[in-house]
C-alpha cells in the first residue's frame, strides 16, 4: 500500500474516533490503545467501525473487528482490505 494510501485509512480512522469521541483530543489517539480505552463505550465503538467503512468503501461483517486489539491494529487490517 502507497503510503498516500495509508495516510487516508489513518486520517478515516482519526476523523471516526473524534467525531464519535468529540471530548477526545485528536492528539490523545495513541495507536497501541483499544478503542475502550480511548474512552469509546461498546455502542460507540460500533459507530466508529462504521463510519470507518462507509467512509473507506469497506464491506465486511462488524464481526470481522472484533477481535482487533489496537488502533494501529485497526489501521493494519484496513490497509490490508484496501490494497
Amino acid at each position: 500500500m502507497s503510503p498516500a494510501a495509508r495516510e487516508r485509512v489513518t486520517a478515516a480512522v482519526h476523523s471516526a474516533i473524534t467525531t464519535i469521541l468529540p471530548g477526545l483530543d485528536p492528539g490523545a489517539i495513541d495507536h497501541g490503545k483499544h478503542l475502550k480505552d480511548l474512552g469509546a463505550d461498546s455502542v460507540e465503538r460500533v459507530e466508529i467501525i462504521l463510519m470507518i467503512t462507509d467512509r473507506l468503501g469497506v464491506r465486511r461483517p462488524l464481526s470481522d473487528f472484533s477481535g482487533i486489539p489496537t488502533v494501529a491494529a485497526l489501521i493494519d487490517d484496513l490497509c490490508r482490505t484496501e490494497s
